[in-house]
């Protein structure tokens, strides 16, 4: 049950993240973390364990209603931030440079927003 579980948010994660990200990018301030830490989730250098715990949490990004649905004004996202900035304090020694510039260079394309 949970290696479906895992495997659902993963599929939702590769589906709907980027679509999100560029939806939203210009509006929340931790993009750059949310891009990071799927280049960190989807690194093959990267731990399993620590894998399954940034796709729970950007899975939680993606989802269109959680706690505070993201269409609230200023308030929408604070949830998500809140559950990714736990995860990456968890998860700090695996994201890297190489992650970060990634996103930042992703975050800076033209043709991104």
């Amino acid at each position: 049950m949970a290696a479906d579980s895992a495997s659902s948010d993963e599929a939702r994660v590769k589906r709907d993240f980027w679509p999100t990200v560029k939806r939203v990018a210009r509006s929340i301030p931790f993009a750059e973390d949310a891009v990071a830490a799927y280049y960190c989730a989807f690194d093959r250098e990267t731990p399993t364990h620590v894998r399954a715990t940034l796709i729970g949490a950007l899975a939680y990004f993606v989802l269109p209603l959680d706690a505070l649905p993201d269409f609230v004004p200023l308030m929408g996202f604070a949830d998500d931030a809140s559950v990714l900035a736990a995860t990456l304090a968890l998860v700090r020694t695996h994201l890297n440079d190489r992650h970060r510039d990634a996103a930042r260079r992703t975050l800076a394309d033209k043709e991104f927003g």
